[in-house]
């Protein structure tokens, strides 16, 4: 099914293999590949089924960051947060951090800080506390993030966030400096 001019067929029968016990590696390479970008985002949606066969998983989900689809890289930057450890192993953090930063979307951005936070690599925090800065929806999460991080410059960003414009922000801060 692969090869189906229906991209709603590839991406379901995608999601039927990757419930598979060992779902095979060829299938969600190919689905990376594929010319319709929601192909590209339901494989990085299921990358953790086939992350457990594959360890070119993760380095596939690094490159789909850079995908011109933007729900595609929002994916793949949240599928990288669910990887853990072995997500940062590979050298996602850095790539988090440079969308988390700079990228042009501010829902992969958002959904970058959030993948940061969940990997809690202290070499992310520097992504998320500039995040402190973003749009109020980025603010939330930076600020949710950083509850896996600690230290000075963590504490002084979560009282600042106290004084946030947003509401859910303040209240996010209230909630993790409690």
């Amino acid at each position: 099914m692969h090869d189906d001019a229906d991209p709603r067929v590839r991406a379901a029968a995608l999601g039927a293999l990757a419930r598979q016990p060992e779902p095979p590696p060829a299938a969600w390479a190919r689905a990376i590949a594929d010319p319709d970008p929601s192909v590209r985002r339901r494989a990085a949606d299921v990358a953790a089924g086939f992350a457990h066969s594959d360890g070119d998983v993760i380095e596939g989900l690094i490159a789909l960051l850079g995908d011109r689809e933007m729900s595609v890289a929002e994916a793949a930057a949240w599928a990288l947060g669910e990887l853990g450890p072995a997500a940062v192993e590979a050298g996602a953090v850095e790539r988090l951090a440079e969308a988390a930063k700079g990228h042009a979307d501010p829902l992969v951005r958002e959904s970058a800080v959030a993948a940061l936070g969940a990997l809690g690599d202290r070499a992310g925090l520097e992504a998320v506390l500039a995040a402190c800065n973003d749009k109020p929806a980025i603010r939330r999460r930076a600020v949710l993030a950083l509850a896996a991080f600690d230290g000075p410059d963590v504490d002084a960003a979560l009282r600042a966030a106290l004084d946030d414009k947003d509401w859910q922000t303040r209240q996010a801060a209230e909630d993790l400096l409690a």
